[in-house]
């Protein structure tokens, strides 16, 4: 690691940390030929896979536009913004759980709309409109009528412990 300072290539790591909830490692450096000192963050670099869009174009995975997609879809809705920052955080992690170099963009679109449904109803059929392109108010009626019958997230949660033999 170079000294920021005077460009030499020898430093000394003096501490080391968790930071970030344990997604980065804190060090503080000293350098051996200036002696100052400064800190550096070291995480993981994990390659999110490629999505593959419907037409077959490859595209990297892009989180800014996910998130515009997410935002745009909660728009004056009661969502905090850390439980949007939530839900993004566990569709990367289901993206990169696949294991898979290119995904296909279907699958994080379901994701999506996984997420939305237990965040907020109104935001889960907005998306689901655009993304599923509704040609009439009758498939907006269908998709309410779905989502009113879908069980909750708080009763999945509860079937979940259920079937791992946990009190509810």
């Amino acid at each position: 690691m170079h000294c920021p300072f005077c460009d030499a290539e020898d430093t000394k790591v003096i501490d080391s940390r968790l930071a970030n909830q344990g997604f980065e490692v804190r060090r503080r450096r000293e350098c051996l030929t200036c002696s100052e000192r400064f800190t550096t963050f070291e995480s993981a670099e994990l390659v999110m896979p490629k999505l593959i869009k419907n037409d077959g174009r490859r595209e990297p995975f892009n989180e800014d536009k996910l998130r515009a997609g997410i935002v745009r879809a909660l728009e004056k809705r009661p969502v905090s913004s850390e439980a949007i920052e939530s839900a993004l955080e566990r569709i990367k992690k289901n993206l990169r759980s696949t294991g898979d170099r290119e995904v296909p963009a279907q699958k994080v679109g379901q994701w999506v709309m996984d997420e939305l449904r237990d965040l907020d109803h109104v935001g889960y059929v907005r998306f689901a409109s655009v993304y599923r392109s509704f040609e009439d108010v009758n498939a907006f009626r269908e998709e309410i009528e779905q989502l009113e019958k879908a069980p909750t997230a708080e009763q999945r949660r509860n079937q979940m412990n259920l079937l791992d033999g946990e009190d509810g």
